[in-house]
């Protein structure tokens, strides 16, 4: 991660060097909100700056909702995203509570821990992995880590 790296109100964008590849590792720790509603988490081709019409492919989005306590996945190619996944064997995620969110890139797909406990898997709908070069956080949280 360089010094570029932007953080402010809540959102966090970082530069994957390199892009993503099986046996890679993200790590995002952070403390949520007492009163959340959403954090997003997105590993994308290029940073969305101020455009939404110029949007990359999105490798993997993760939404927390916790009015919902869901957590859902999806993909976006070409500019057009693909059925969510929503299915959990828990809900991890505690208002004021801190978390460490792992996500492991694995041949065949992300699988996301969090608090090392294996949360879901999410199968690699983009064929290039390496042009996922941002990594994207935001909602309602602190980022207290971010490697």
């Amino acid at each position: 991660m360089e010094e570029k790296d932007k953080k402010e109100n809540g959102e966090y964008i970082g530069e994957i060097k390199g892009g993503m590849r099986p046996s890679m590792k993200l790590v995002v720790m952070g403390i949520v909100n007492k009163k959340p509603k959403s954090i997003e988490v997105t590993l994308s081709s290029k940073p969305e700056e101020e455009e939404e019409d110029t949007e990359g492919d999105v490798g993997l989005q993760l939404k927390v909702s916790f009015m919902d306590k869901a957590v859902q996945r999806n993909a976006r190619l070409a500019g057009k995203w693909g059925p969510s996944e929503n299915t959990l064997s828990f809900f991890p995620f505690a208002p004021g509570e801190a978390f460490k969110m792992e996500i492991v890139c694995e041949h065949q797909q992300f699988r996301i821990l969090v608090d090392g406990q294996p949360l879901c898997g999410f199968s690699h709908r983009l064929p290039r992995l390496a042009s996922l070069t941002a990594l994207r956080v935001f909602g309602d949280l602190q980022l207290t880590k971010v490697a």
